[in-house]
């Protein structure tokens, strides 16, 4: 067809943000926004992308974002495939190569990806001639939760350039910690990492070879919750993650959640209108209170109703034939 779809910044598969700049991210929120009112309609199908299909292998167990991409891929005629490695050939011990050359010859057009192992979807996307999105590596990255937490934010608050965020909890064993950190700066925004010294990752920053190798923002630390909140814009909460033995780098929990968890207490720190964002599931309890969580002040449910939205912008841009004006 022609009129395709404008391409993007280094756009033939999706593994981490740094692969996007600011205008990039803004491209992708144009075409969320035109796909908004189609994940919400009535008659929720558009037959972009029929004739393709898309395959959802997941290594490890997830809810929001495998429903999330099979929603956003049906509503737009795509036939969607899901795949766990429990029950698959993995468990007869077929290597990660094989396994993902076997998918590509059913005739898949884009292999979405999680997978416990950091880099998976790199060697993937080497390996394959399909897109590849990273749909969560190990404790690496998260590419797609952060421009739905991006896109909320513009939505709900408007220009990121200037906010401060705090990210809040435990981020060294947080995927969707580095590429908020990383997305949420390409935007314009300051961070403040917020966490016991045992769960902040400050080898990322502090390294000055990998510096002047690599993109990492200048990232402010500090393990008083009351100081890293009074002039945020933005909070986001971390999920303790104790399938990643977090709670080995802490005491015990009950002082994590004395010292960190978000609650109406340590809110009287701010001096802003803050905007609370958690990329879920969460710890009711442990890193925020229940009443917290569901406050006027939360996009938590904001979050998962982008999500769809921005998953179809996404899988357009991969392999679609539409550009924007054609939607």
């Amino acid at each position: 067809m022609t009129n395709k779809i404008k391409p993007l910044t280094n756009f033939r598969n999706l593994l981490d943000v740094d692969q996007l700049n600011k205008s990039d991210i803004n491209y992708i929120f144009e075409y969320a926004d035109k796909l908004q009112s189609i994940a919400k309609g009535s008659i929720r199908k558009i037959p972009a992308l029929r004739g393709k299909t898309i395959l959802n292998y997941f290594a490890e167990p997830s809810t929001r974002t495998r429903v999330s991409f099979e929603n956003a891929g049906k509503i737009l005629s795509a036939d969607v495939i899901n795949m766990s490695s429990s029950g698959s050939s993995d468990e007869k011990g077929e290597s990660l190569f094989n396994s993902v050359q076997t998918l590509e010859s059913i005739g898949a057009n884009l292999l979405v990806m999680r997978h416990f192992d950091a880099g998976a979807p790199y060697f993937v996307a080497r390996n394959i001639g399909i897109p590849v999105i990273n749909a969560g590596d190990g404790s690496h990255a998260h590419p797609t939760q952060n421009l739905i937490d991006l896109y909320t934010v513009h939505k709900k608050v408007g220009n990121i350039e200037g906010l401060n965020l705090t990210v809040l909890g435990d981020n060294v064993h947080s995927r969707v910690a580095r590429s908020t950190i990383i997305g949420f700066s390409i935007m314009g925004a300051r961070i403040t990492i917020c966490a016991p010294t045992t769960m902040d990752a400050q080898y990322l920053s502090d390294n000055s070879v990998e510096r002047n190798q690599i993109y990492w923002p200048e990232i402010k630390y500090s393990d008083d919750l009351r100081y890293s909140l009074k002039n945020a814009d933005l909070v986001m909460t971390l999920r303790t993650q104790f399938e990643r033995k977090s709670n080995y780098v802490v005491p015990n929990i009950n002082e994590y959640t004395r010292l960190f968890k978000l609650n109406e207490d340590s809110l009287k720190s701010c001096e802003k209108e803050i905007k609370i964002l958690h990329p879920g599931p969460v710890n009711l309890g442990i890193e925020i209170d229940g009443y917290v969580s569901n406050s006027e002040r939360s996009l938590i449910n904001d979050q998962v109703q982008n999500s769809v939205a921005i998953r179809m912008a996404l899988l357009l841009l991969l392999i679609g034939d539409y550009s924007l004006d054609q939607i």
